[in-house]
């Protein structure tokens, strides 16, 4: 992958996470004669079928000429039960193999009960000197709940991100990619883990590209989260962070809404690309406290916009803060087959809710209104047109 070492303008050019993950699988299917990919049937639909130019289907019946991509030694396993899928992908994998899995993040919460099976074995396992250390059980989650507007309310679900973040056995990554160059970073970190889960989760619409790939990096070996400098001022009044794709991408729109109704506010923006078990970062890297207030200062509000449940991320923030500086927007659990900005805006996450929260918080309250007439405005117009204005 061509991975650039520097962005001169964070946010002007569009890219694909799916097809960095998708680059990324076929790279290892290439190298290992045992990685076997796992997907419910919508391997083309989440744009990761780079797939294909390494391994085909297993299909064990008549191929006939008009077939696509199907051979009775393919690695690229298709069945629409992600319970028999998880459990051979993970048998295969105990069994010293290599291998992914991939499903709509709505449908990946159908194994919850089998990680957690996993996850007891993988502790279990550490006390038998005579084990072998295990790949990663890596699972990529897209068709996210902010990107349903064609099919709505039953595809909105991230309650696995919830449910893996309250393991004590401290054995799962929640990782938030932001862009492709963040995206191949987390794979580089996925592939070369073990004795973990790793829940990587990214939609799979083209993104803005933010960071180069060292940033992205450090991110990832340095407490899961690091200080965007483009976007931050000195001695600020407010903290801004962002906790996945989209959510990065409203949280930076709603700085610069903010800005534009008060050109004298000050803000610092912290993007966050990993969680895990009370923390933000990884198992192997979590952040501590000292460089937690180091990136959103000792005392400042501090204003979160997060991919999955508001309370998940407030109870990791609240192990670092204290609670009354907390603002933390996220899924709640409020959907319909409806337009991206009007279903941002019914959870609370869209640019113009977080611009209303940094405005609001920094003690400049005349503008939140104006905003939430905005994000009326929109709702009635997507009503009757079916797209936002």
């Amino acid at each position: 992958m061509n991975l650039p070492k520097s962005v001169e303008h964070p946010g002007a050019e569009n890219y694909s996470l799916a097809k960095v993950f998708g680059e990324g699988l076929r790279e290892e299917m290439e190298k290992h004669d045992d990685f076997y990919f796992f997907s419910p049937d919508e391997t083309t639909s989440n744009r990761l079928s780079d797939v294909y130019e390494a391994s085909d289907r297993a299909w064990t019946g008549a191929i006939e000429p008009w077939d696509v991509h199907l051979a009775k030694d393919g690695r690229v396993i298709e069945m629409l039960s992600e319970n028999v899928l998880f459990a051979t992908m993970a048998g295969h994998i105990l069994s010293g193999g290599r291998g992914c899995m991939a499903s709509y993040e709505a449908f990946l919460p159908i194994v919850s009960s089998q990680i957690d099976q996993h996850l007891k074995f993988l502790k279990q396992s550490k006390e038998a000197s005579w084990r072998p250390r295990y790949q990663a059980l890596n699972l990529l989650s897209t068709s996210c709940w902010q990107r349903q507007d064609h099919n709505g309310y039953t595809h909105q679900n991230p309650a696995l991100i919830s449910s893996l973040l309250s393991k004590p056995s401290n054995e799962v990554n929640c990782l938030f990619p932001i862009d492709d160059v963040a995206a191949a970073a987390a794979w580089e970190f996925m592939t070369r883990s073990k004795d973990v889960v790793n829940l990587t989760t990214f939609n799979k619409n083209l993104s803005p590209r933010w960071i180069d790939i060292n940033h992205a990096r450090f991110q990832l070996t340095n407490g899961g989260a690091s200080i965007f400098q483009f976007a931050s001022d000195d001695n600020p009044e407010i903290i801004v962070c962002g906790i996945g794709d989209i959510p990065t991408i409203e949280a930076l729109e709603g700085i610069k809404l903010a800005k534009k109704e008060a050109p004298d506010l000050r803000v610092r923006y912290v993007g966050v690309a990993a969680l895990s078990y009370g923390a933000i970062g990884t198992t192997e890297n979590k952040l501590k406290p000292n460089d937690f207030n180091d990136y959103f200062t000792p005392d400042r509000p501090i204003v979160v916009n997060f991919h999955g449940y508001p309370e998940t991320a407030f109870g990791i923030f609240s192990h670092y803060a204290s609670p009354y500086r907390l603002e933390i927007h996220g899924y709640e659990d409020q959907g319909s087959t409806t337009s991206p900005m009007d279903e941002l805006a019914r959870n609370h996450c869209s640019r113009y809710d977080i611009a209303a929260s940094i405005l609001e918080r920094s003690g400049r309250y005349g503008f939140v209104r104006k905003f939430q007439d905005i994000v009326l405005d929109n709702a009635r117009y997507a009503s009757q047109f079916g797209v936002d204005q």
